[in-house]
Formats: structure tokens, sequence, C-alpha cells
């Protein structure tokens, strides 16, 4: 028989979970390169870019369009990454308190 009660706990349960999963993906660092590592983005686990690094070579006149690109392309790279580790850490946080339903996707949700 279905009970209420108990899965209002595990709700409740599963809510502080996520928060803390959420308060420490400020804490977690994911770093990507452009341009054979000449440009480097760091961003944290709730995607705000924290970190810029510039190869001195890049910085010259003429070049902003591709010095543009290359920065483009490092933050989005570790803007992916951060949200793919997120998405485990959440995982992670939940395990074994929200059943893993096929089909059924709750990241979305946090």
């Amino acid at each position: 028989m279905f009970d209420m009660m108990k899965m209002m706990g595990k709700i409740k349960e599963a809510q502080e979970k996520i928060q803390e999963a959420q308060k420490a993906l400020t804490k977690l660092e994911i770093t990507a390169e452009s341009g054979a590592g000449m440009v480097k983005a760091t961003v944290n686990g709730k995607k705000q870019l924290i970190d810029l690094d510039i190869d001195n070579s890049l910085v010259k006149p003429g070049d902003e369009d591709m010095l543009k690109d290359l920065i483009i392309a490092a933050v989005n790279k570790a803007i992916e990454d951060a949200d793919e580790l997120a998405k485990e850490e959440i995982k992670k946080s939940t395990e074994g308190i929200i059943p893993n339903i096929p089909g059924m996707n709750l990241g979305g949700l946090f």
C-alpha cells in the first residue's frame, strides 16, 4: 500500500540533499581551453565565469576577432562541462532517495 507520509518524508529529504548539492556547486571549478591552450576559461558549477587566462602572444593589434572567437569557445566549453558535472553531482546527492524511473528526467526540476 502507498504510504503518503513516507513519500512526503522522502521528498523533503531529497529537497534538502539537492539544496546541499547546489551550494556545493559553487566550489566546483571546471577549466576548458581553446586555441591549443592559448585561452583558458574557468567556470564554477553554477556556470559562472570565475577566471580567464589569455596567452600574451594573442594580445596583438589586429587579432581581436581571433581572440574573441577563442574566448567564446573556451567559455562555452567550460560551461558545457560544468553543466554535465552539476548534473552528476545532483544525481549523486539524490541517489537512493528519488527512484530512477526510465524516461523520467528529474534533473530539470532542480
